[in-house]
């Protein structure tokens, strides 16, 4: 039965191109679409006799309501239902839940002397852009092989050729110091040359021209260069066989696979720059059988390329698109140059496919098992607990100090079978002096459950209320977060804390009202899923209370030059980035950065000797 405000909407939609959104009585946004024609579409969904699947039957069953926005365009309308999905998440969309901005390597050739540099934006400012880079271990191996083998300069020092002395990285060949005008910029940018052609896959060419320059070098007697030019193929070659996975082009390519088990479905993304795997990325839906591999591929795409980074040329799918015109024209705006979505059905591209295929079958499969164990521990937790119900939310906290200097804690979060970081959350230590971590333990744990109108130190927003707390230490932490837990009317939050005791393996669980505590099992998916929260939390906590001490470490020397306060600080730590920046920089760049005289200039270098 549809409702009367619902049936006169639908006997007034608009003709046009827009995008539609279906509410429950609640107001709920349940589901977001676009098309064409929004009249045609919506009523589509209504007419009887039509033929929906399962889930677009329950979807029209708890619909109340709906909103139109009309646009000017089809791909106007295909990018707002993108970023209005991306907003909202409603429950009948596909949602990619990944939020991440992930990191590209920008390098800025129309400079005298580009360096490279990390970036999470793509922008149109001249400079080439290289990624995506995931996970962000292929970035690094990435970045690692070109420090060790292309002597790029990697300071952030002003390069003009004046510099009175070059810094460590020349005297181990890791950089040919331009700064100090050893290396012009035509030398320079033969280096950049070579990066970009590691880069962009360009591999034959590349090292075709170091062969020919390494065999000159030789022909002339200069041996040292020549020992260095070979060590350099060597290296590039035993990169290139790790990362080689087609020699037929050198376009940039996404390759996207499907793999359905059940009513799981996992996707994978593959990225190709240059005929090289330079990384990948995983989506996992564990109840999607309703939903076709085209509805996947398709949201999966917009929803993707919904963000700062830049599509590749090709995007290599699995399935025909009935948009793809449309789509293609909306990353080709976002490239800047023509970008093809294909369905490759023989050859290279076809292998590509299915090698994402492949490495989607794998993750759905390592997906469920994560899911079944998931399930697993919770089932221990509740026993061990004695919870009405599965634990689906876990919070975690730390304390991390040094002799009681810089006492921060973390709190980290587990819901649903992951972490979930966005929720992540770092206090610094207010109330209490000195390493005193049970007093620490009960400040934080006042701070998270205490209410915005009686804990007035609060820091975190409101939060959902967890299923569990986990309390890394023994006893004598454990009884002060309870302290703390009753102190804000909190008393009856299950909390349990995880400790090892002394010279032994077996992790032991201590729980409220109970002296001696229980011994988990190794192998228990339990223990695996406590290990695996408290280990993130003391982690968050220690890279938080290391950027603290780094900090203060800075401050603290800089503090003690006379004529240095925080603005000329701020300065001098804005212009080189650290304390061995500005150790290197020169007296005349010291003297212009941070406006002082010569007699200043000796004492920062006599504070940072």
């Amino acid at each position: 039965m549809i409702p009367d405000t619902l049936r006169s909407k639908l006997d007034h939609l608009p003709h046009t191109p827009g995008v539609y959104l279906f509410k429950n009585s609640q107001r709920e946004i349940l589901y977001i679409g676009k098309a064409a024609v929004l009249a045609d579409r919506i009523r589509s969904y209504f007419q009887k006799g039509t033929d929906h699947t399962a889930k677009t039957s329950l979807l029209v069953g708890q619909v109340a309501d709906l909103e139109t926005m009309v646009t000017r365009s089809e791909l106007e309308a295909l990018i707002l239902e993108s970023n209005l999905v991306k907003r909202h998440k409603p429950r009948f969309n596909i949602v990619l839940r990944d939020d991440k901005q992930y990191p590209y390597v920008r390098l800025p050739i129309k400079e005298d002397f580009p360096r490279l540099s990390i970036v999470r934006r793509v922008q149109r400012d001249g400079a080439l852009y290289y990624g995506p880079y995931t996970p962000a271990n292929a970035l690094r191996e990435t970045l690692k092989v070109i420090k060790h083998v292309f002597p790029l300069a990697t300071c952030t020092i002003d390069i003009n050729g004046t510099a009175e002395r070059a810094c460590l990285e020349f005297e181990i060949k890791r950089c040919m110091a331009p700064c100090t005008g050893n290396q012009t910029k035509e030398e320079y940018h033969q280096i950049v040359k070579q990066v970009r052609q590691f880069l962009e896959g360009r591999d034959r060419e590349l090292l075709d021209d170091l062969r020919a320059k390494m065999e000159g070098a030789a022909e002339r007697e200069e041996f040292e260069e020549a020992a260095r030019l070979r060590d350099r193929l060597f290296k590039i070659e035993r990169m290139l066989e790790k990362q080689r996975i087609t020699q037929t082009s050198a376009t940039d390519q996404d390759v996207l696979g499907l793999a359905r088990r059940g009513a799981a479905v996992d996707l994978q993304i593959l990225f190709v720059r240059g005929g090289l795997l330079i990384g990948r990325k995983d989506f996992f839906w564990p109840q999607s059988a309703d939903v076709s591999n085209h509805e996947l591929i398709r949201s999966a795409i917009e929803q993707f390329y919904n963000k700062d980074g830049q599509p590749p040329r090709e995007v290599l799918v699995p399935t025909d698109l009935e948009d793809v015109a449309l789509i293609e024209q909306w990353l080709s705006d976002k490239r800047g140059e023509a970008v093809r979505i294909l369905v490759p059905e023989r050859g290279t591209k076809h292998e590509l496919i299915l090698l994402a295929e492949e490495n989607a079958v794998s993750a759905v499969a390592d997906h469920l098992r994560d899911e079944e164990l998931g399930q697993q521990a919770c089932d221990e937790l509740k026993r061990l607990l004695r919870l009405d119900r599965h634990p689906r939310r876990i919070e975690g906290f730390d304390i991390s100090n040094t002799m009681g200097n810089q006492s921060v804690a973390s709190m980290v979060v587990w819901e649903a079978g992951e972490m979930k970081k966005s929720d992540y959350r770092r206090f610094k230590i207010q109330t209490v002096q000195g390493a005193n971590d049970f007093a620490s333990m009960k400040e934080v744990v006042m701070r998270r459950y205490g209410s915005t109108r009686d804990e007035p130190n609060r820091i975190t927003e409101d939060l959902p209320r967890p299923d569990v707390v986990l309390i890394d230490g023994g006893l004598g932490q454990l009884a002060a977060a309870i302290e703390g837990l009753k102190e804000v009317g909190q008393q009856d939050l299950p909390i349990l804390g995880l400790a090892k005791a002394r010279g032994e393996k077996e992790e032991r669980v201590f729980l409220a009202g109970r002296k001696n505590p229980i011994s988990l099992t190794a192998t228990a998916p339990a223990t695996h899923l406590l290990q695996h929260i408290r280990d993130e939390a003391h982690r968050f906590a220690i890279t938080f209370h290391r950027k603290l001490r780094g900090q203060s470490l800075v401050s603290s020397k800089l503090d003690q030059v006379i004529g240095i306060g925080q603005i000329r600080r701020n300065r001098l730590l804005s212009r080189f980035g650290s304390l061995d920046k500005i150790a290197q920089a020169t007296d005349e760049q010291l003297r212009e950065a941070a406006g002082v005289d010569a007699k200043t200039v000796a004492e920062i270098r006599k504070a940072l000797s």
